[in-house]
């Protein structure tokens, strides 16, 4: 069981890697907008499916920018099949994951409620 889990994790840290690349280098849709970042992938132990958790920060519309990723699946799926060379390329389901902006939410309140301290 520990090798499977092994070998699960190093499928979804080599998909979150390539994952990456294609968003930010090879995508080209229109509205898919501001700065992407894949912060996670968890496959399906079948690997027939893959949930890729993004950070969307910058963007004109965060709707329509994850509603661009899921219409683009089919362009991204077909790409990380030519770089990931696995019999199977598992189908992607793209989730937001704002952890970063609740993460800078929280330091921007404990900013303003720290006292200043004089230099």
């Amino acid at each position: 069981m520990p090798e499977s889990q092994n070998r699960l994790g190093r499928i979804e840290e080599e998909y979150r890697k390539e994952l990456s690349q294609i968003i930010s280098y090879e995508l080209k849709n229109p509205n898919v907008t501001g700065l992407i970042s894949v912060t996670k992938v968890k496959v399906s132990n079948d690997l027939k499916y893959a949930r890729v958790y993004v950070s969307i920060l910058n963007s004109k519309n965060i709707k329509e920018t994850l509603a661009g990723l899921k219409k683009s699946s089919g362009f991204i799926r077909s790409e990380l099949a030519r770089k990931v060379n696995l019999r199977n390329t598992p189908e992607i389901i793209f989730e937001l994951d704002d952890s970063i902006e609740y993460g800078t939410k929280i330091d921007a309140i404990l900013k303003e409620i720290m006292p200043k301290k004089d230099k």
